[in-house]
């Protein structure tokens, strides 16, 4: 049995009181009026970047968005608005000028006046003034707009950190279990010895389920604005915020239809996991397989429901935060990134086992093995990204390319930085045979995969919620911290409360001696 060390255990409590007080200095720290949008703006403009959260370290793609667009958030701007954005720095000096423009305008009027026929004024001079006073009209209300909008792109600053980090741990176990799914209908001889391990990573999938879920349910009750598609009078089309794109999906974007709908996915993705993993404990006191063959028939019913209910989620809780965008190879490109992260966890706790004195029966075969998954699926998830960005970019189809343009000029750094670490990094390193089996190999490659999904994730959610306010900080660093921390928690938690070896597996005499 496994015993859950004091040491690893203290250390995933610090993890979590560092994230709590991360998220919390990020929703204190938000601005909570136009005022101090102003206050933040001015101090970016004159080279504080990031004032209003201490110890932020402002990304290079934020500086270099220039006068690009902010992206859409609760209003009917969206990302075709996007380009027509001036930035932070112009607008303001705009709106100085302005002011300047209107008080020159009046004094230039009253001396006028003295010296000139009121009937020459009123046919010549009055109606440019008045264009003049239009104008900084204008500008004084597109600037009021403005800071409305990154008003609500810096509020929704810490809400998407914490939704970024909340789903791609949940995510993991879920790719852990598809995968366990997957060994048990392939009928692998080579897995069952990994099969506690990897029960015990699933354990965490129905408590980040329910975090999930209530951070789904705050997403409807308006805490946040991560989702255009649920502001208010988006459908409407007598309100200002009426968009005819959203309107005509709100068939399917509604909160009572998706709500429903991630219930019953998260409901079906744990009940899987609860009576697959009391089966194959059940198997380990029964004299026969049927428990084994129970788990067969119920693994292969839950393949077609994970299958489904994957791409709708991916539609549902990542693309749907670009409502006008869509792309048919989302839910494949969405999968494939958790599934290896999940691998990639898998080999992680194995390892870290092993090292321990735990697992004597896997092998250093076992170990090649998952590394071959961790190669192989990034291969798999570079195709994806690449057939993904190279037919959108090649149609160049205003609605989708916009996706692209958006992150390529406000993320550069992250975008492309994912790529080398998701798929030039395994590649150079898991490519070699030998390489699959040494331990401090794996781990690194395992550290760089693990977090290159993890800002995959943040390049698929941010765009659609903070435009280009973005910049990682406290909330981003906290919310990772806190769910790491409760990742660990329950995983060795799980680990403690069985055998790490499954006993009566009928193919575990094969999985202890696998050798290649």
């Amino acid at each position: 049995m496994y015993t859950f060390s004091s040491k690893l255990k203290t250390f995933s409590f610090i993890l979590m009181v560092l994230g709590i007080l991360g998220i919390g200095y990020g929703f204190l720290t938000a601005p909570k009026d136009i005022k101090e949008v102003e206050q933040i703006l001015a101090a970016q403009s004159h080279g504080h970047g990031g004032g209003h959260e201490a110890g932020g370290l402002e990304a290079a793609g934020h500086e270099a968005a220039g006068p690009q667009a902010h992206q859409a958030a609760p209003a009917t701007e969206t990302h075709d608005a996007h380009e027509a954005k001036t930035d932070t720095v112009a607008t303001v000096a705009a709106h100085a000028e302005a002011n300047v423009a209107e008080k020159n305008l009046d004094t230039m009027h009253a001396d006028t006046i003295s010296v000139v026929p009121a009937t020459e004024i009123a046919a010549a001079e009055a109606p440019s003034v008045h264009e003049k006073k239009a104008e900084v009209h204008d500008a004084h209300a597109e600037h009021e707009a403005h800071l409305k909008h990154v008003l609500t792109q810096l509020q929704n600053k810490p809400w998407a950190a914490l939704y970024v980090a909340c789903i791609f741990f949940m995510l993991i176990a879920m790719g852990v279990l598809a995968f366990y799914a997957i060994q048990q209908v392939a009928q692998a001889g080579w897995s069952p010895v990994l099969f506690r391990v990897m029960q015990g990573i699933t354990a965490y999938l129905p408590v980040g389920s329910v975090i999930f879920f209530v951070v789904l349910i705050l997403c409807g009750m308006h805490m946040n604005h991560l989702f255009p598609w649920m502001v208010e009078g988006v459908t409407d089309p007598k309100h200002a915020n009426y968009d005819h794109i959203i309107a005509n999906k709100s068939g399917y974007l509604n909160f009572g239809f998706w709500i429903a709908r991630a219930a019953i996915f998260l409901i079906g993705w744990n009940l899987y996991r609860h009576f697959s993993r009391k089966n194959c404990l059940a198997q380990d006191e029964s004299n026969d397989d049927s428990f084994y063959k129970k788990n067969f028939k119920m693994s292969a019913g839950f393949l077609v429901f994970f299958i489904v209910t994957e791409s709708i989620m991916s539609w549902d809780w990542i693309m749907s935060v670009d409502p006008h965008w869509f792309s048919t190879l989302f839910g494949w490109y969405v999968f494939a990134s958790f599934f290896v992260s999940g691998i990639t966890t898998i080999c992680m706790v194995t390892l870290y086992l092993k090292g321990k004195g735990y697992l004597e029966h896997v092998n250093t075969s076992h170990i090649h093995d998952l590394a071959k998954f961790m190669f192989g699926i990034s291969v798999f998830w570079t195709y994806l990204w690449f057939s993904q960005f190279m037919l959108i970019w090649y149609a160049n189809i205003p609605e989708e390319v916009t996706y692209f343009v958006t992150r390529i000029e406000l993320y550069n750094l992250p975008f492309f930085g994912a790529v080398v670490m998701n798929f030039v990094f395994p590649i150079l390193i898991l490519i070699n045979t030998d390489f699959k089996r040494i331990t401090w190999v794996l781990v690194m490659a395992g550290t760089v995969i693990l977090l290159g999904h993890y800002i995959d994730f943040f390049n698929m959610i941010m765009p659609g919620t903070v435009g280009d306010q973005w910049f990682i900080g406290a909330a981003e660093i906290g919310s990772v911290l806190f769910f790491l921390g409760l990742f660990i928690f329950v995983v060795f938690t799980a680990l403690t409360k069985a055998p790490l070896l499954p006993k009566r597996n009928p193919y575990i005499e094969e999985s202890k001696h696998f050798h290649y």
